[in-house]
């Protein structure tokens, strides 16, 4: 956790790209939580799309935990798809984790992510 004034709070996960580009993995201001696109640690290099997100949305409870809420206090989500073949998958883990939250969420097709072996990114606005 790093504060940037008494108003802001950015929250790290420890992965090497926060600080190799510059970014917090979560940051609070007032009650508001913005979660950084997340995609699955490298330890799922070889999963399929479900797992991937699931692991992504594992890190971003784990933020939003951090920030001083749970997946509960989600009230937006945008989840970006390398391949629409997936999207039922990713679809199906995002309904598992959010079921009975049901947040306001887009799914958009994207041509690539940062590595090729990632499958999906999400990222997340919460209210603590």
């Amino acid at each position: 956790m790093t504060k940037s004034s008494s108003q802001r709070t950015n929250f790290s996960s420890g992965g090497a790209y926060e600080g190799q580009y510059g970014y917090s993995r979560a940051v609070r201001v007032g009650d508001q939580i913005y979660v950084s696109g997340t995609c699955a640690p490298a330890a799922h290099e070889h999963s399929d799309a479900y797992t991937q997100a699931k692991a992504a949305l594992d890190v971003i409870g784990r933020a939003l935990e951090q920030a001083g809420t749970t997946l509960e206090g989600v009230v937006r989500t945008v989840v970006y798809v390398r391949d629409m073949a997936d999207a039922d998958a990713i679809a199906r883990a995002h309904l598992e984790t959010f079921d009975a939250i049901r947040p306001a969420s887009t799914m958009v097709q994207i041509t690539s992510l940062l590595r090729p072996w990632q499958k999906v990114e999400i990222e997340a606005h919460a209210i603590a």
